[in-house]
């Protein structure tokens, strides 16, 4: 049963509760989104030498993302093909050169060749190239390194340009951001319990922006009234406030590219499944949501600067990293609470959108295809 809405109602339906609780469609989520498209894990400037790594989960398996001695970065499964152990466990840190199993010393190079095997390497018998590593397909866009699963991936840029272009009609407005050119000022990570789904869908509207973020609503007004996402419009920064900043004063240039129509204005993307992109015009924030349970996700949040103000002898981010962190814990804390009314049986057929949210059907319905 689901919440019946007419066709012509300004309300649509929201997913039933159990879509942000029941572990059945959690795996089917992991399955047919997180192992089938392009997933961000991070970015690429978090490993910049030879021998950096991360370790990462995606869908249901766990992946070894390294930079080689070549320079390239590259994704591997973190499974030793000897006996199937967990290669690696410390989530990051720099490898000497080679990935070394601990239970039998199998070792490979940062590029995934077998290059180690006690006793049985010279074996005349055994072929050391079918047993590398199984390599995962790996891009960097923007700065940030996406992974796919896919036996067979689909090209990566119609997924991730689609948003992008949706928005501003053009790839050129956002490239004058320098998304990929930023460098990185603060990390904050979060641990969420509440579903991927209900951060994303949070994200999505403003409609509680007025009484959830009055301090954001205060620098970014249009947000007040609840619509513009709806609209499709850009957020202006409130006459007198200077920059997006927890005091309202600038304390950097605005990122040099930016047309001068350009100025002042905020952007907020989802780039599906996992990164929310907002889009300032002296810096720029982006959220990385980890699915880690059918009620758990673990939010990372980089704040990114142009390099010349990084390297400025009074650089300092707090004005900026503060606002939005106290908008990330604000919108934390009730999509918690948002979590504990999934399993009740007074959700159990859902929700309603109104019309400044029903935009977030679509969201909904991408959900639903993708697990068919």
């Amino acid at each position: 049963m689901t919440t019946e809405v007419r066709p012509e109602s300004p309300f649509t339906s929201t997913l039933p509760g159990r879509y942000y609780y029941d572990p059945s469609v959690y795996t089917l989520e992991l399955e047919r989104i997180f192992t089938t498209m392009w997933v961000c894990v991070g970015r690429a400037e978090a490993l910049a030498s030879p021998g950096a790594y991360q370790v990462v989960t995606v869908g249901q398996e766990s992946i070894i993302v390294v930079r080689g001695r070549d320079a390239i970065l590259r994704a591997f499964l973190n499974v030793c093909r000897h006996r199937g152990t967990r290669l690696v466990a410390a989530a990051t840190r720099h490898l000497m050169g080679s990935i070394q199993c601990p239970y039998h010393a199998w070792t490979y190079g940062l590029d995934g060749r077998l290059i180690g095997a006690p006793n049985i390497l010279n074996d005349e018998h055994f072929d050391r190239t079918a047993f590398g590593l199984l390599q995962v397909e790996l891009e960097v866009w923007e700065g940030l390194i996406w992974v796919n699963l896919a036996d067979e991936p689909v090209a990566s840029t119609p997924q991730l340009t689609k948003p992008i272009l949706e928005r501003f009609g053009d790839y050129a407005v956002f490239a004058r951001y320098g998304v990929g050119e930023l460098k990185l000022g603060k990390t904050i990570a979060y641990e969420v319990r509440a579903n991927w789904k209900l951060l994303i869908e949070n994200f999505m509207e403003c409609y509680h922006c007025g009484p959830l973020h009055p301090e954001f609503c205060d620098l970014l007004p249009g947000f007040k009234a609840g619509g513009i996402y709806v609209e499709g419009d850009a957020a202006t920064l409130a006459d007198g406030v200077e920059a997006f900043s927890m005091s309202g004063k600038a304390s950097r240039p605005p990122l040099p590219d930016l047309l001068p129509t350009e100025l002042r204005s905020y952007y907020g993307i989802v780039v599906a499944p996992n990164v929310l992109l907002n889009l300032l015009d002296d810096h720029v924030v982006i959220h990385t949501l980890h699915p880690e349970a059918p009620d758990r996700t673990r939010v990372v949040c980089d704040w990114l600067f142009h390099p010349t103000a990084l390297a400025a002898p009074n650089f300092d981010p707090s004005d900026s990293v503060a606002i939005f962190d106290l908008v990330n814990r604000q919108d934390w804390a009730v999509c918690e609470q948002t979590q504990l009314g999934m399993d009740s049986k007074a959700y159990r057929a859902g929700g309603v959108y109104v019309a400044a949210e029903r935009h977030i059907r679509v969201f909904c319905d991408f959900i639903l295809e993708k697990l068919g």
